[in-house]
């Protein structure tokens, strides 16, 4: 295992997983630096097949290892949603202010036990081999009522953490590491792989 491919040119993405992946001991590049350039298709109907899809469709494509991630907002008064639709809700090209804000109007009015929400991370590996691995992780919390925070990114202005008493946006890098779905799913990926590195 000298290097991973990570399915991702997301610059702020990349910065976490070689963050928390860092004494895996291997080079991690994004599809980009590995000079990949795939259409990928994520048609699945869940986060695992999103992920899944995405780590097998560049693994095919190299012969390498991949990763790849697929994650969102889950909010429990609308159904589940936004879901595997987060990136796509309202369109691609919609800001995050404006999709965050059509959430906390469609939340008009319910009560805080009621505003039940989590992100959801899925991270599939596909191995050169064939092999498919996948780990999942979430993390707990409520939507707020206006947007707080400069330090996130999409949705977490609007995701509230009652036992921190802030939104995931107001989290230093370093607590949001600690705590958030991604981290903690990172982790669980990386346990897998050292695992591996040792067999």
């Amino acid at each position: 295992m000298k290097r991973i491919i990570f399915a991702t040119g997301n610059a702020g993405k990349m910065k976490e997983i070689r963050e928390i992946m860092a004494d895996l001991d291997v080079e991690i590049v994004s599809m980009k630096e590995a000079g990949v350039d795939v259409e990928i298709v994520e048609n699945g109907s869940s986060f695992e097949e999103n992920a899944v899809i995405k780590a097998r469709t560049i693994m095919e494509h190299t012969g390498e290892l991949v990763l790849a991630d697929d994650s969102g907002l889950e909010i429990d008064y609308l159904n589940g949603e936004p879901g595997i639709y987060s990136a796509r809700y309202m369109g691609e090209d919609t800001s995050y202010h404006i999709k965050n804000n059509n959430l906390i109007s469609r939340l008009e009015g319910v009560e805080d036990e009621k505003r039940t929400a989590r992100f959801v991370c899925v991270i599939a590996a596909a191995f050169p081999d064939g092999e498919i691995l996948t780990v999942r992780d979430t993390v707990e919390g409520r939507i707020g009522y206006e947007e707080k925070g400069e330090n996130g990114f999409g949705y977490d202005p609007i995701f509230y953490l009652p036992e921190y008493g802030k939104s995931s946006a107001q989290l230093s890098p370093e607590e949001k590491n600690r705590i958030s779905h991604r981290g903690k799913a990172l982790r669980k990926m990386k346990e897998e792989l050292l695992k591996r590195k040792e067999k």
